[in-house]
């Protein structure tokens, strides 16, 4: 068994002439049942110094994370003056999150919406029309297939058999003149 001990040191005080002595203190705790006992103390802590949450956590607009070095990069020959790059990122930045802010907020909620109706209805169409008439054919198949197979062995079966009786007597002769 794993165990922490905590223990204090005695420790003498001295005041007003007189001497105090504290004695020994020690508590052995088994590893375990520590962390145990601190586990809600971390959890507390966790939840007050929370992130923000992951927005895109299957990352499909990893795409879309552009930085200015991205767009705009100078090769080592070629460089502006400090305080253009210096400038133009931050105008870059700038702009890239009031035209982003703005554009949402005035098409998010539109476009939510739109989405929302759209996706709501192929789920809709799939679900109670779709499915339904996959499963169907999938049913009627197995008859369907048994009065096709009697069709073709009743009728193009033997037309063909006939056709392919009447061309075997025709010759083909190439002649090179």
């Amino acid at each position: 068994m794993h165990g922490v001990e905590l223990s204090v040191r005695p420790a003498r005080k001295v005041k007003m002439g007189l001497e105090k002595e504290k004695a020994e203190t020690s508590v052995i705790m088994d590893e375990d049942l520590f962390n145990r006992s601190i586990e809600p103390i971390l959890t507390k802590k966790e939840k007050l110094f929370s992130t923000e949450p992951d927005r895109d956590p299957n990352d499909i607009n990893s795409h879309l994370k552009v930085e200015f070095e991205d767009i705009i990069a100078e090769p080592s020959s070629t460089h502006s003056f400090d305080s253009v790059w210096i400038w133009s990122h931050a105008v870059f930045e700038l702009l890239k999150f009031i035209f982003y802010r703005l554009l949402t907020t005035l098409l998010a909620i539109p476009m939510a919406f739109v989405a929302g109706i759209v996706f709501g209805l192929l789920s809709c169409v799939h679900i109670w029309v779709v499915m339904p008439l996959v499963h169907s054919c999938m049913m009627a198949l197995p008859s369907i297939q048994v009065i096709w197979a009697s069709l073709m062995d009743m009728f193009v079966g033997p037309l063909f058999h006939s056709i392919g009786r009447v061309l075997s007597s025709v010759n083909v002769k190439t002649v090179q003149n």
